[in-house]
């Protein structure tokens, strides 16, 4: 099977290029600079390079003969909806590495369509959300009657352009939860608490992480938070920018952040990586005061998002599988993230 990595030349793709040819795979790398895109062929020893953008006809011909696409190219909130149904089309497997609520929810619309085509429709293969999505499996399967699931993190290293882009994007958007079942808009920030790493207290924030939708799918729980451990005074400074938040999303404002990201992230180096960790916590609790928790900790989230999403990839390149929309467990299975190098459950 052809398969493809677009946005090969971004930060997190050239991680996932790299790797997938250290395991002996040979993707085609796609995406829209070509420049960038040959240097790196060669450098990985002369893969396949094809060079387009999202219309309709360039994805037509740069899809041709590809049966599974991991998609690098974000913002998911533009880069999705085209190349899903290039996929669609194509009859190729489509996964990224989304984080993007609203992402989730089009990927779940397609799901009677990716079962007439015969694929799997698998957004949110890295670390979001291969991680809390797996471990809320988990608390689901050995606290089977749980009512409310909370999932949070912590994540050292700093972000890559396109992760600080979608943060942008989602500022304007304010928080999410579900509650009883339903996807709700909640205020940023809008409920704080701690959590425990190594007997120290870490504070935290909701924030509207892709669990709020995919957890509900894998685990039918209707109650779920999300949380991002950080400092008490980024928590008070994200709750002061609910009194701009309609600027937030004005063009001009978007656009002039994410001119500002361009100019000065980079995303962490080889060290840094190596160097910071994740902590991702999950407490399930069922309607009679019975509690289930547990930890895991994992490499930097770009490491997992390349593993995650390179297993998950050649999972499917081995042999078929039920078609239609797929959260990671729900593909994998809850204990997949535990076979992950560098990962293990504390409790």
């Amino acid at each position: 099977m052809q398969w493809m990595i677009y946005g090969a030349n971004g930060y997190t793709g050239r991680l996932m290029a790299k790797e997938a040819v250290a395991r002996g795979l040979r993707p085609i790398l796609a995406g829209r600079r070509r420049e960038e895109l040959e240097a790196l062929g060669r450098e990985l020893g002369g893969l396949e390079v094809r060079v387009f953008d999202l219309e309709p006809s360039a994805l037509e011909l740069g899809l041709r003969g590809v049966s599974l696409v991991l998609h690098c190219a974000g913002p998911f909130s533009e880069t999705c909806a085209p190349m899903l149904e290039a996929c669609l089309g194509a009859k190729a497997h489509y996964l990224d590495i989304t984080g993007e609520i609203d992402v989730f929810a089009h990927c779940h619309r397609q799901d009677a369509q990716a079962k007439a085509a015969g694929i799997v429709v698998l957004p949110g293969a890295g670390f979001d959300v291969v991680p809390t999505d797996c471990l809320a499996a988990q608390l689901k399967r050995d606290l089977p009657d749980a009512t409310s699931l909370v999932l949070a993190f912590e994540a050292g290293g700093g972000p890559s352009p396109g992760t600080a882009k979608t943060s942008v994007e989602g500022l304007a958007k304010g928080g999410r939860a579900r509650i009883g079942g339903e996807l709700r808009r909640v205020p940023l920030a809008w409920k704080s608490r701690s959590f425990d790493r190594d007997g120290e207290p870490r504070s935290a924030m909701t924030i509207p992480w892709g669990d709020v939708y995919t957890a509900y799918l894998s685990t039918g729980i209707p109650d779920i938070e999300v949380y991002m451990a950080v400092p008490p005074a980024v928590i008070g400074r994200v709750r002061r920018l609910r009194l701009v938040q309609p600027l937030l999303g004005l063009g001009p404002v978007q656009r002039f952040m994410k001119a500002r990201i361009e100019r000065t992230v980079r995303g962490p180096s080889d060290a840094k990586r190596g160097k910071t960790d994740t902590l991702v916590w999950g407490e399930a609790r069922s309607a009679d005061g019975r509690e289930l928790k547990r930890q895991l900790r994992t490499p930097n989230g770009y490491d997992l998002t390349v593993s995650a999403a390179l297993g998950i990839a050649q999972r499917l390149l081995d042999g078929p599988a039920e078609p239609g929309f797929k959260t990671p467990s729900m593909l994998m299975g809850p204990d997949y993230v535990l076979g992950l190098p560098g990962v293990r459950l504390l409790g």
